[in-house]
């Protein structure tokens, strides 16, 4: 990716313009992490990028950015810019061009997300974060309250930031954050959301539990950490006890998975039905929240006599043809009876004990 990046860049330079690799790419790079955001910062203006790149993909132009797919890989392109006055504590409602990189570097929000790369690959750090990065301390560019004044969501991004990369918080930032955090109340709760999926998908995100604690930020996010959170491998885990207000938006999926974790939880007890109604994915997760040793779950699951209905070995047809059934709905009562049944080893799952059992119980009252 960073060749690609350095391609990228020399395309600038030799179109008459300037351009550097800034932000994450280039900290994580330093830090020796993985990174696949590849954000660029140019004098070129939205206009001057389409013209250079009218050959390449731009899927989209917004507050002074251009989203680029060179190679198969998505670079977010943004003029040198200066933030005017920010509205709804998320954007500035006016941004004004400027060709300088380092009236750009200091709207942004964090010192350690102020490195630059070159097209020669070396890194610019205009604003001093080498000392920052080195004793792992999140720092806003400038005055602390002023930047979370202007943003609220910089006060997740920071919380995030502590948490993925296990740094501190400057004590500036701190105070910042509590005086700020009724911005938090402006956001949208899908902008809450992107964050805190981030930091509940860190394998740290204890650490972010415990920041969102200790500012007391629950209430302003409409969550409930007012209690113990254990870690799980997927976020959804932690979404289940952290009761999010209804105003978050889930995909269905995302919505299945919560009702069905949330319901074996209040059970509080994996058996072989709660693993067949739900799965083993949504058992393994609740597990780990139960502290039940996971590969028992997985080794229960193997062990199902039926892992869904079409392992019934009756099929629904034999069924309607020897109990002659015109009403359907008692069919999917009887399947209910051989599901439950199979599940509790009070039946084989074998083609003739269930073709016995049906006769026995149902043909044979309805005569």
């Amino acid at each position: 990716m960073k060749e690609k990046a350095l391609e990228l860049l020399n395309m600038f330079y030799n179109n008459g313009y300037e351009a550097y690799v800034v932000g994450g790419f280039v900290r994580d790079m330093l830090l020796k992490k993985e990174s696949y955001d590849i954000d660029i910062a140019t004098n070129a203006t939205p206009k001057d990028i389409k013209e250079i790149f009218k050959d390449v993909k731009l899927p989209g132009f917004s507050y002074g950015s251009v989203s680029l797919i060179y190679k198969k890989t998505n670079f977010e392109i943004t003029t040198y810019r200066m933030d005017l006055e920010y509205k709804d504590k998320r954007k500035p409602s006016k941004i004004v061009y400027t060709d300088k990189l380092i009236i750009d570097l200091k709207r942004r929000d964090f010192t350690i997300n102020t490195f630059c790369m070159d097209k020669y690959g070396n890194v610019i750090d205009l604003l001093n974060a080498i000392p920052d990065l080195k004793d792992k301390v999140i720092k806003t560019v400038g005055n602390a309250n002023d930047k979370l004044s202007e943003d609220a969501l910089r006060i997740l991004r920071a919380i995030r930031f502590a948490t993925t990369l296990d740094f501190k918080l400057d004590n500036d930032l701190k105070d910042a954050i509590i005086n700020n955090r009724d911005g938090l109340n402006d956001l949208s709760y899908f902008r809450k959301k992107q964050e805190l999926n981030k930091i509940f998908s860190s394998p740290n995100v204890l650490k972010g539990i415990d920041l969102l604690k200790r500012f007391n930020l629950d209430d302003y996010l409409g969550i409930n950490i007012d209690k113990k959170i254990v870690k799980t491998d997927d976020p959804i885990g932690i979404w289940a006890q952290v009761s999010p207000s209804d105003k978050y938006q889930f995909t269905n999926n995302e919505k299945a998975y919560l009702n069905a974790i949330c319901n074996v939880l209040k059970d509080g007890n994996i058996n072989d039905i709660e693993l067949y109604k739900n799965g083993n994915y949504v058992c393994y997760i609740t597990a780990q929240i139960l502290n039940i040793d996971k590969t028992s779950i997985y080794d229960k699951y193997d062990n199902l006599p039926i892992k869904k209905q079409e392992d019934i070995k009756i099929s629904k047809k034999e069924i309607i043809d020897i109990l002659n059934l015109s009403d359907k709905s008692i069919l999917k009562d009887i399947i209910k009876d051989l599901e439950m049944k199979i599940l509790l080893r009070k039946l084989d799952n074998k083609h003739d004990v269930l073709l016995k059992y049906i006769i026995d119980r149902y043909k044979n009252n309805m005569l």
